[in-house]
């Protein structure tokens, strides 16, 4: 398939990359024979070894019968040119050779690679002569392999490849994307070439078994000081995360059963006429339900009970300050393919033809799509779709940042769409799976991710209390959206209008549930409020949050591991996560909790709520209504935040205020552009770095010269445990500001 667009390298923030061949040679074996013994088995005899050195950190370990041709590409990988291989060699039984700070060895048989690092062993690849199995040590809790699984730590697991909502426990669990990739607090990862096996990881070594028929095996190897250094790495194989439109960021309102015109302008309305921001809606299909925004399963025809003239009722919404996001289901004939060349691909002519379709309605106003199912579709197939959503709307609008909200994928999604993590039941079990599943997903290289809020299938479990609790999380989730049956009570007034709507469930608890007393909780309302708000307050925060990811392949969820690999208890926790650099976010996920127990790590750590001090190091008990979830600070942190928006472009002239909390020496890099197009690839963008000087008690502002877009004329400064605060006028040059009492 011809590229709807060509691609600029990916390699933001790190440059690019030139791979270097350090090794190319034959290795006598006694045969490496495919998983099923076919004509593509290799013989006993020569085999073809190479190792690339993609960066000063990943090392890509290529085997290949001499008779075969090598893959020279691995599904999920940006693409990159390839070194031409040296001529081949005749090593003897080992081969010792130098990579930058380590040291490679390489014995035949069975054929090892060892890394060393001054003279002791980082990690090492043993390929078995008799199978496609890979082998590799562990020494510690592994993570990774994408989205869905029972425990974050892998260890002591067997993980099939599996993808989509048919494996066991998805109702709790979520949708599984999984990815042939671990990662190790200790400084290492593993990603192999062959997208399909079965990972053991129950003893002291994990081994890679392969389902696909080929003796052609592909291991890359990626080390670093830390956990973070290797997403790193993996962001440079990969790709780094897209700079997505500022309004994706907001919240976003889902729609099922669409009673008429008339009630779409409503929920607007009402988001507008209570203050309750939003930046997008997003409309279900038809067929899902019974009537949606289409006429049917596939169908890009819009619905004229709901849609009488498609792009004056875009403009309608466009009016109101939201943006249209609409749902998708792939054609019967979306299928993909490996081409010679080993690289992805549908069969000819089916992504340009389907996408033409989503272009028809993109010209008439239409910002982003939902690409739901697609369980079925091969492993090519779904990163094919993937990459169709963000290349075709860059296509049809080349300067507009492209959305697109996916249930499948694979590695490299974060270059191009958002995940969320499908059709799970609304349950406080599954609550608190998913906080795991959320932090599982960012040490996979998915930057973006969310749940339904509520989850989507109601049990008798959905009451006003999980649905806050929930909501409360979903603040700080990538992507904050409400979605699910009985949709009316997924909206942020949902629980106090006195009528649940339509229902779409069935069971004979349905007609007692909800109780009336339910149905009038003003409280919910207004914990929404607080919430909503509080997010649209933190997106100077958030926003520079996504830059620093875009530049380093940072999740904006992320495990306490990242941060403090050696910290066991750290490593450990599953339930709780920095957002971005310096906030740490403990949901509550228990019914009824009038306390929440949180492992504060190493450090000084500020109450965000009550401006109180804590010591790390320990685990404390945060006393919690049902309108607060747990924040706290790390001392040192640099908060920028600005005025409440009813949507993230709205005009305001308020200046933001930037909060310090003392007790550490700190940094934080305050990022904005015009958030929808690509002209901050061109200059267009401010960025200040803000330094906090515990000793001397000053706060420095630089602002980057490289950027041409103007940055406010004024912030206000703030620090947390006192009544300081001042306003202090911004320059080209460097602004110093002093905060001793």
């Amino acid at each position: 398939m011809k590229r709807i667009v060509s691609r600029r390298s990916l390699l933001t923030g790190a440059g690019a990359v030139t791979a270097q061949v350090l090794f190319a040679g034959r290795i006598k074996a006694s045969g490496f024979l495919a998983a099923d013994p076919s004509p593509l088995a290799a013989a006993p005899g020569d085999l073809d070894l190479t190792l690339t050195s993609m960066t000063s950190g990943t090392l890509r370990i290529g085997i290949a019968p001499v008779a075969s041709k090598p893959l020279n590409h691995e599904l999920g990988v940006v693409d990159r040119p390839w070194p031409s291989p040296l001529a081949s060699l005749e090593p003897a039984h080992a081969h010792v050779l130098p990579w930058g700070r380590y040291v490679l060895h390489i014995d035949a048989r069975p054929l090892t690679i060892t890394v060393l690092e001054n003279g002791k062993p980082r990690q090492q690849i043993r390929f078995d002569d008799d199978s496609t199995n890979i082998h590799f040590p562990l020494d510690g809790p592994v993570f990774g392999l994408g989205e869905g699984a029972s425990t974050l730590d892998r260890r002591g697991t067997r993980e099939n490849l599996a993808n989509g909502q048919a494996p066991r426990d998805y109702r709790a669990l979520g949708a599984r994307v999984q990815i042939p990739w671990v990662i190790s607090p200790s400084g290492w990862g593993i990603f192999i070439g062959q997208p399909q096996g079965t990972f053991e990881l129950t003893q002291e070594e994990g081994i890679f078994r392969s389902v696909e028929a080929t003796s052609t095996r592909n291991v890359l190897l990626l080390l670093g000081d830390g956990p973070a250094d290797v997403l790193k790495e993996y962001a440079q194989l990969t790709g780094f995360p897209h700079m997505p439109p500022k309004w994706s960021l907001g919240y976003l309102q889902s729609h099922r059963t669409l009673a008429s015109h008339d009630e779409v302008v409503g929920v607007l309305k009402t988001f507008r006429e209570k203050k309750l921001p939003c930046d997008a809606v997003i409309y279900l299909g038809t067929g899902f339900c019974p009537s949606g925004w289409n006429t049917g399963h596939g169908s890009f025809t819009f619905n004229k009970d709901i849609f009488p003239d498609p792009p004056a009722a875009i403009r309608q919404i466009h009016d109101e300050h939201f943006k249209v996001v609409l749902h998708v289901v792939p054609p019967g004939n979306f299928h993909g393919s490996v081409s010679d060349t080993g690289s992805a691909a549908a069969s000819a002519g089916d992504a340009a033809d389907y996408w033409a379709e989503h272009a028809a309605l993109e010209e008439i106003g239409v910002d982003g799509w939902w690409p739901d199912e697609g369980d079925e579709l091969s492993v090519y197939a779904r990163a094919e779709r993937n990459r169709m959503y963000f290349e075709g709307s860059r296509k049809t609008n080349p300067n507009l940042r492209p959305y697109a909200l996916h249930r499948n994928g694979y590695a490299g999604l974060q270059r191009y769409g958002w995940l969320w993590s499908g059709d799970v039941t609304s349950a406080w079990l599954t609550l608190r799976a998913q906080i795991m599943v959320g932090i599982g997903a960012g040490l996979s290289g998915i930057s973006y991710w969310g749940t339904d809020i509520g989850g989507f299938v109601p049990t008798p479990e959905l009451t006003p209390e999980l649905y806050a609790r929930w909501f409360q999380w979903a603040a700080f989730c990538p992507c904050f959206r409400g979605h699910g049956r009985a949709w009316h009570l997924r909206l942020p007034w949902g629980w106090n209008t006195g009528d649940p709507g339509p229902k779409e469930i069935e069971g004979d608890w349905v007609t007692a549930w909800p109780p009336a007393a339910d149905l009038h909780r003003p409280d919910v309302e207004e914990i929404c409020r607080k919430y909503l708000n509080l997010r649209y307050q933190l997106m100077p925060y958030l926003y520079s949050s996504v830059a620093q990811g875009h530049a380093s392949g940072l999740p904006l969820i992320r495990a306490l591991a990242l941060s403090w690999p050696q910290d066991e208890q750290a490593v450990a926790t599953d339930d709780a996560y920095m957002w971005g650099d310096h906030i740490l976010v403990a949901p509550v996920h228990e019914k009824g909790a009038s306390q929440r127990n949180v492992y504060l790590p190493t450090g000084t750590w500020w109450d965000y709520w009550t401006g109180t001090r804590a010591s790390g190091g320990r685990s404390i008990s945060r006393p919690v209504d049902l309108a607060t979830l747990p924040l706290f600070v790390r001392a040192g942190a640099i908060i920028p935040s600005g005025p409440v928006k009813q949507f993230t472009a709205e005009d305001i002239s308020e200046p933001p205020t930037f909060r310090v909390y003392p007790g550490a020496d700190g940094r934080f890099v305050w990022y904005d552009d015009d958030g929808a197009s690509y002209a901050h690839e061109h200059g267009s963008f401010f960025r200040i770095e803000c330094r906090w000087n515990e000793a001397s008690g000053r706060l420095t502002l630089t602002p980057d010269s490289a950027g041409t877009m103007r940055f406010p004329a004024a912030v206000g400064i703030e620090v947390a445990g006192t009544n300081r605060s001042q306003m202090v006028k911004l320059a080209r040059g460097r602004a110093t500001v002093n905060l001793t009492p």
